[in-house]
């Protein structure tokens, strides 16, 4: 959209590729929801408990991902943040702290299935591509093989054809098998790692491995399931009972499940197809509502995949569209599985899905959507988990309730002033409801179906009164209390050109910088729904009046902008990836304590280079190792493969890369 900034500190070239410009466009939520300030009601004393964090509750039953560490056990309780914080900087590598070295598990092109070449950006073959490690790693999830052996998976969100064909011109002039390329890039990566002697240092294996597998754009069956699957809206003429797609498609973050498979959530899908504006017209307002463009036939930021595959032109096949957009679930100890995309679980902008057992043992999985003003959503399976029983639990997101979020804020609307200032009460909180939009074969919300509120879900949150929330992205679980941490990333539409206004989980007009929202399920239940919340974090500068650090002291605290993936230690401590660091530093990684004194007290741990934004992050349960994305190095204005704005990490050009940190003394990560 004229005029307005570009997402945090993104380059223009980031915001091209990874989203399709979609800060440029119309916030596709036009619903007339409630502000928090409407929905008002004073309830500070009543709520007080909750909001300032007293409230205790249970550890919610398996451990998340921090809990599926790789030949290292769960880790201890304890374990204090005693690292010295990294400085914000602009450097070409990834800058750890003292006492700490990092180094490059696996990079774009290696190889990882059998007779598959090196990197040769001069050969570059959709053959060779859909047999090497895809383009721009985002999620990764490490899971246990034996002693000093483990899985990594990997997340393929997008491509940045600029950054990756020699002599690159515009993606009109691409060649077929190019595209091509593009697309076996896309997807997923399963790779068979190794600890490196007894350190935190991990490897690929070497050789012939079972395990490794790549998931493309070009050829991977996915099977539909839950109550949407076979429905009319994902019939095509390729599939004409609507239960198989072929390839996932923009991936973001994810969560690795209790019974050891991995979530992974599409994205920014809209951005690969053409011909909305000849699609149907009963459909353009539910194309329009997910930001498929329906005014013209070639929109600018398409990446022309028509070209090749037909699928991708809406005017011949509208139901494409609808066949992106899910929760995944792949199985890594299964090479030959067909993963699976999960309906019940709603279809948006998924950022991911994290996973945990509720006292009663059903699984509630908590999600965000990823773009300004849409909603947080909580799907809560009908079954139990059965731990042992792996073959049961795999079928525990096909069927379930899932919930929208509306949240209520507990000061005067007259206190949201829209600076950031803390009202009367010292604290950003309040009370929210989860409102129920499906259930089984039953919908929630009147004149919609069941398959319809699955498959619209945008719309189904728009008919039920959801809260318009400043970009949720990831959203976790703590393994350790329960409590769930949202991280809103920004909004810099927030309260301007006749846009929402401000409100209490969202109190910044403009907002640059983003926040962390803290859930507290009433009564530590995670099937109920009712819950109080609270902004933990209000990001920016330290020096900025308007940042809150959980009232920790502010001159001891990093600068942080624009939180997006979430994670925790075995300590129970907070870990914040960054994206689109809007303070002039490179992004990084962060961590703090979200208990005790040393509440919000956050430090820096890690920068990435130029361009580059931060993604994982992965914590082994043993606390000698974390993972994290190197997503899109040197994706900075100008920039091409010829002519690199990074040179990071093998000194030729820039490459996506999954990198590892540890302590060579063998102590814990962070503490």
């Amino acid at each position: 959209m004229s005029g307005l900034p570009i997402h945090g500190g993104r380059s223009a070239m980031t915001c091209r590729y990874r989203c399709g410009n979609a800060c440029a466009h119309a916030a596709p939520n036009g619903s007339g929801n409630p502000y928090f300030g409407d929905l008002v009601a004073s309830r500070r004393t009543l709520f007080r408990a909750g909001a300032a964090g007293a409230l205790v509750l249970g550890a919610g039953g398996a451990p998340g991902p921090a809990g599926a560490a790789p030949a290292g056990g769960t880790g201890s309780a304890g374990g204090a943040l005693t690292f010295s914080p990294v400085p914000p900087n602009v450097l070409d590598r990834v800058l750890v702290p003292a006492g700490y070295e990092s180094a490059v598990v696996i990079r774009w092109g290696d190889p990882i299935l059998p007779d598959a070449p090196a990197l040769d950006v001069h050969r570059q073959t959709p053959r060779r591509q859909e047999r090497q490690f895809g383009f721009n790693n985002d999620f990764l999830g490490v899971l246990p093989l034996g002693r000093d052996r483990a899985l990594l998976v990997a997340n393929h969100e997008y491509t940045n054809e600029e950054l990756m064909f020699p002599g690159f011109t515009s993606l009109e002039a691409m060649t077929v098998a190019q595209v091509e390329v593009a697309m076996a890039a896309h997807g997923m990566s399963v790779v068979e790692i190794e600890r490196a002697g007894r350190s935190g240092r991990w490897r690929p294996v070497r050789g012939r491995r079972p395990y490794n597998r790549r998931l493309t754009m070009l050829s991977t069956p996915f099977r539909f399931d839950g109550p949407a699957a076979g429905s009319a809206w994902l019939r095509t003429a390729a599939d004409p009972a609507g239960r198989t797609a072929i390839g996932t498609l923009n991936n973001c973050a994810g969560g690795v499940t209790p019974w050891g498979t991995v979530l992974s959530g599409e994205e920014n899908v809209n951005q690969y197809f053409v011909g909305g504006d000849a699609a149907p017209e009963a459909l353009k307002p539910r194309l329009a509502r997910y930001g498929f463009p329906v005014a013209t036939r070639f929109p600018e930021d398409s990446r022309r995949w028509e070209r090749a595959q037909e699928r991708f032109d809406l005017a011949r096949h509208p139901n494409e569209a609808h066949r992106f957009g899910w929760i995944v679930e792949v199985d890594p100890y299964d090479p030959g599985s067909v993963p699976r995309k999960h309906t019940a679980m709603g279809r948006f902008k998924h950022e991911g899905a994290n996973v945990i057992v509720s006292r009663r043992g059903n699984v509630a999985a908590y999600m965000g959507d990823d773009e300004r003003f849409e909603y947080l959503y909580k799907f809560v399976s009908a079954g139990r988990y059965r731990p042992g029983d792996r073959r049961h639990n795999l079928s525990l997101l096909s069927a379930g309730t899932l919930y929208v979020a509306r949240l209520t804020g507990d000061s005067p609307p007259s206190e949201i002033d829209g600076t950031g200032t803390l009202p009367s009460d010292r604290a950003f909180d309040g009370t929210g409801r989860w409102i129920p939009l499906a259930s089984g074969n039953r919908s929630f919300v009147p004149g919609m179906t069941v398959e319809e509120v699955l498959t619209f879900t945008r719309q189904a949150g728009d008919a039920a009164g959801a809260t318009r929330m400043d970009r949720p992205e990831d959203v976790q679980p703590s393994p350790r209390t329960g409590k769930i941490y949202a991280a809103l990333t920004n909004n810099v539409e927030r309260g301007i050109g006749g846009r929402p206004d401000v409100d209490e989980a969202n109190p910044r007009r403009e907002n640059r910088h983003g926040q962390v929202l803290e859930i507290a399920e009433d009564h530590g239940d995670h099937t109920g729904e009712t819950f109080t919340w609270s902004l933990p974090i209000v990001c920016g500068d330290p020096d900025d009046p308007n940042t809150y650090f959980a009232g920790y002291d502010k001159s001891a605290v990093s600068p942080i902008s624009c939180p997006d993936n979430v994670a925790f230690d075995a300590a129970g401590n907070l870990w914040l990836a960054t994206d689109g660091n809007a303070l002039g530093s490179n992004d990084g990684l962060f961590a703090t304590p979200v208990e005790g004194p040393e509440r919000g007290h956050l430090r820096q741990f890690l920068t990435v280079p130029p361009g580059a934004e931060t993604c994982g992050p992965f914590l082994t349960g043993d606390g000698r190792s974390v993972f994290v994305a190197v997503q899109h190095p040197g994706e900075v204005d100008g920039a091409t493969l010829d002519s690199p704005a990074s040179r990071w990490p093998d000194g030729d050009f820039a490459k996506p890369a999954v990198t590892v940190v540890w302590r060579p003394d063998g102590g814990r990560v962070g503490s």
